[in-house]
């Protein structure tokens, strides 16, 4: 699995990372991953969802992976983080 097909999902507004993930889509690629943690789990969904029922409709959610990731504190101490991973695919 390649990098570029990577969207990673923060804080900006869901409008720039749809805009992203159809920019790749529409660029050839057949499918893209949005990778979210914590707050910007949401985001990611809002995303997937706006991609496929109002710009490429034949996008399909192939998988969704779920984790949680270990972040280490300025001070030293470890917080758990939900993460997600959402697969979204051409026809």
């Amino acid at each position: 699995m390649s990098e570029e097909n990577i969207v990673y999902i923060g804080n900006k507004p869901v409008m720039n990372y749809v805009l992203a993930v159809v920019t790749q889509m529409n660029g050839g690629v057949s499918e893209v991953i949005l990778k979210a943690r914590g707050r910007a789990i949401s985001r990611a969904v809002d995303v997937a969802e706006i991609v496929r029922n109002r710009f490429i409709t034949d996008a399909t959610v192939t998988n969704i992976d779920i984790s949680t990731e270990e972040i280490m504190s300025n001070e030293g101490s470890s917080t758990n983080v939900s993460a997600i991973e959402i697969s979204l695919a051409k026809e």
